[in-house]
């Protein structure tokens, strides 16, 4: 069974994703308040936590917060529908993805196998089997999720971890907004969804703007994203 922590403050809400969840293949704990959220993300026992964001004496960003700490535990978070500022700050914060309620639960159950497969081990993934993966000061190590740059290991959450593997294979080749969001999200860019340039962001905060006198990863304009690569003469 894969384990998942749900964390929502609305009893029924939980109730009903319970219902809908555990025939999926899904063992769901919930938990109605954040203090015991957090205790209860920290345990490492669940594979994936489902954070509402509106929660009583601690929001969720501040669950986030603290949990982002010591743990790169794969994160949706659930948002008011139209609050745009609750997605990104989610999202910067290091939330992998995020749902507006209210919501499909067939969208919902989508959203939940996309992060558990960007969860895996690439090398596992139907993704090109490469267990190590180099370019400038960056190594990954597809079959543990590894990165490292000079000899640091640097955190990365999944998303961030496929997003930048996919940058680093596609070096000095534009990716698209539409392509990243398939790859990375596993999801069809959606009007006015600033996910990927979030994760992108977050990336470049993680490692740096500047690699050897050259913007890291380049954005293109209206298209998308492209990691430069130096080129010998």
């Amino acid at each position: 069974m894969k384990q998942i922590l749900l964390v929502d403050d609305d009893k029924e809400l939980c109730e009903l994703l319970v219902e809908y969840l555990e025939p999926q293949g899904f063992s769901v704990e919930t938990v109605n308040e954040p203090y015991n959220g957090l205790q209860r993300a920290l345990s490492g026992e669940h594979g994936l936590l489902i954070l509402d964001v509106m929660l009583p004496f601690m929001t969720g960003f501040e669950l986030l917060r603290n949990l982002r700490i010591s743990s790169q535990l794969p994160v949706l978070m659930l948002t008011a529908r139209g609050e745009d500022i609750d997605r990104i700050v989610g999202l910067e914060i290091g939330a992998d993805d995020y749902l507006p309620k209210p919501f499909n639960p067939r969208e919902l159950v989508a959203r939940i196998q996309a992060i558990w497969r960007r969860s895996k081990p690439i090398a596992t993934q139907q993704l090109e089997c490469r267990h190590h993966l180099e370019l400038d000061d960056i190594i990954i190590e597809t079959d543990s999720m590894v990165v490292k740059q000079h000899n640091k290991i640097i955190k990365l959450t999944a998303v961030e971890f496929t997003l930048l593997y996919e940058l680093l294979k596609h070096a000095d080749q534009v990716m698209t907004r539409e392509k990243l969001s398939k790859k990375v999200l596993s999801r069809p860019l959606e009007p006015f969804d600033r996910s990927i340039d979030v994760h992108v962001s977050n990336l470049r905060k993680k490692l740096g703007h500047n690699i050897h006198n050259r913007e890291r990863i380049r954005t293109i304009r209206g298209i998308g994203y492209l990691y430069t690569q130096v080129h010998q003469n």
